[in-house]
């Protein structure tokens, strides 16, 4: 309904590349091209610059994404206030959740979703981020919420909320007063970590990367299936465990638990609605704006 030349101009902003910007869009890589020189044309600015096969903003570029990101906020808010007035909202919602999103995160919008949609049944299914891709892509549910990323061509991510993946130890461990920890200290902690297939594991393996650490080299004392067995097993051990900062509001606030900070470590993703390409489910679209706007106030 709205320029979308605009729309493109995002997508490549986002995604720093017109080649994924065209397969998100569904149009051709030269197109792309062709609306995002319109753009420069229009307002006699260059928006993006090559750097080798990479491309990046420049300083008009990020402007305007800052713009366009406003823009998209006061449409979707728009599209979501006059779709109130409807009657039509009602039926059967599958929504599938990883594990830290599904108990911390999104019982809250759950809540008001269903205070404001009565006649909207939402039935939540609960994994870790593998098991809640492969249920999307089997049409087991209607849209998903996991932790991070992947790289599965068959599925459409939007980004929801900001989260940040910390190093936790109950206040009574023997580091609990230091502000920090070195990674080579790291290396000799007893730690917690979650099943193969989590969406965290994942994200903390990939920021260990730089550091030419991985997880054999850590001192795992236990696998564990879920956060809440992790947290039980941190308040009667030494162990050290990295999990979301949404995991632990309670236990930081009533001073159970400590944060321990990595020295030149922050470890920072997303939690992303999936879809599966090419559809666009009604109800589904209707709780990811209502969910957006609810984790805005």
């Amino acid at each position: 309904m709205f320029d979308f030349r605009l729309k493109v101009f995002h997508t490549v902003a986002k995604r720093l590349s017109f080649t994924k910007a065209a397969a998100d869009l569904f149009i051709t890589q030269p197109a792309v091209t062709k609306h995002i020189k319109e753009v420069e044309q229009y307002f006699k600015v260059q928006l993006f610059e090559r750097q080798g096969n990479q491309i990046k903003l420049t300083t008009q570029g990020q402007v305007m994404l800052q713009y366009t990101e406003q823009l998209f906020t006061i449409y979707r808010k728009m599209e979501f206030d006059l779709n109130s007035f409807s009657d039509n909202h009602k039926g059967l919602l599958h929504v599938g959740a990883s594990s830290t999103i599904s108990q911390y995160v999104i019982p809250f919008t759950l809540a008001a979703f269903h205070k404001k949609y009565k006649d909207v049944v939402v039935k939540l299914m609960n994994g870790n981020t593998e098991q809640i891709e492969h249920a999307l892509l089997n049409n087991d549910i209607d849209l998903g919420i996991i932790e991070g990323k992947s790289k599965n061509k068959g599925i459409k991510y939007t980004e929801f909320v900001k989260d940040e993946i910390v190093l936790v130890c109950n206040t009574n461990h023997p580091m609990a007063k230091r502000s920090f920890v070195t990674i080579e200290e790291l290396k000799n902690i007893p730690m917690l970590v979650r099943e193969a297939g989590s969406g965290t594991l994942d994200v903390i393996s990939y920021a260990l990367k730089p550091f030419e650490l991985t997880f054999h080299q850590l001192n795992i004392e236990m696998e564990l299936g879920s956060t809440e067995a992790i947290k039980t097993y941190l308040r009667n051990s030494n162990c050290m465990a990295f999990l979301s900062v949404h995991s632990v509001f309670i236990e930081l606030a009533n001073n159970s638990f400590r944060i321990i900070d990595v020295e030149g470590l922050t470890i920072e993703r997303y939690f992303y609605f999936i879809e599966r390409q090419g559809t666009s489910e009604q109800l589904a679209h209707l709780f990811m704006v209502f969910a957006q706007q609810y984790n805005l106030k």
